[in-house]
């Protein structure tokens, strides 16, 4: 589907699978864009990104404005029992709970994603980490599919304890995913900031069914919009960029065909024990 600009949003209709270069909150309230079951928003942090055309660099109070703008048309596009992740870095992340708050969306977890490497600080403990605020619409209706994302626990892996669920355990609300290195094999060279797909896989697969619509209103690099298409969600990103529409849209193709591969990005802690064991063996003596 060819890219559409941002003033004729209000002209051509809104379809499920599509990615459309637009304003998110403009989109969002257009009256052709179909109501979400999911929608993930992962938006300039405002700390200076280099996008190919939007600055990240506001100030506070026309940063903040503006992110309640798109939190309230977000919360209006959602259906009744639908839900809402917002992945958002320190500096923000008080000022888009309280917004949720104040829109009268119900915060389930505030989830943090922990990465394996930060970047390197002299004079201040380096960040290694983001936010994942997890808000519902309706307290009471929402759709959580917690045997898809159950993983094996302890008592399962190390201890051999009988009276561990044999269903494995929900995860803890510290994932720990890397960050999508440059060696890996789903890593754009177009994009400054991509989300690895194993940590949009298990938002998608707890917070919707297949054949629902999941919507991003910051699509960037696509991430939301191929894991969705592949797990068999309808999915709409939206972008300013009209490049990064173009790519994403050739991503999701690629993806489909298997022309592309997925990194297998592993948070199971007996897992990443095996791996360190058979990397990093412990000599004989050896205190740990």
């Amino acid at each position: 589907m060819p890219s559409r600009g941002i003033n004729d949003i209000c002209t051509v209709m809104i379809a499920p699978d599509s990615v459309i270069a637009a304003d998110c909150i403009k989109a969002l309230m257009d009256p052709s864009m179909p109501r979400a079951d999911l929608i993930f928003a992962d938006p300039p942090f405002n700390t200076g990104y280099k996008y190919d055309i939007y600055e990240d660099r506001r100030v506070y109070e026309d940063y903040y404005v503006w992110t309640r703008k798109w939190m309230q048309a977000c919360r209006d596009a959602l259906k009744d029992d639908g839900t809402m992740w917002i992945a958002i870095g320190d500096d923000y992340a008080a000022e888009v709970r309280l917004l949720g708050r104040e829109l009268k969306l119900t915060l389930r977890n505030w989830v943090i994603w922990h990465y394996t490497f930060g970047q390197s600080t002299k004079m201040k403990f380096a960040r290694s980490h983001t936010h994942l605020l997890y808000f519902v619409k309706n307290p009471k209706k929402f759709t959580f599919n917690d045997l898809d994302v159950r993983m094996p626990s302890a008592r399962q892996t190390t201890y051999a304890d009988r009276r561990a669920n044999p269903l494995g355990k929900l995860p803890d609300d510290v994932w720990s995913f890397s960050r999508v290195c440059g060696t890996f094999h789903e890593r754009v060279k177009w994009h400054p900031c991509q989300m690895p797909e194993k940590l949009l896989e298990r938002i998608i697969k707890v917070s919707s069914n297949p054949g629902d619509l999941v919507v991003d209103p910051f699509s960037g690099s696509g991430t939301t919009c191929v894991v969705s298409a592949k797990l068999g969600r309808r999915y709409i990103g939206i972008d300013l960029s009209a490049c990064y529409v173009a790519k994403s849209q050739e991503r999701i193709a690629a993806s489909l065909a298997g022309e592309r591969k997925t990194t297998n990005i592993s948070e199971n802690p007996h897992v990443k024990r095996l791996s360190r064991a058979k990397h990093h063996p412990v000599h004989k003596g050896m205190s740990i």
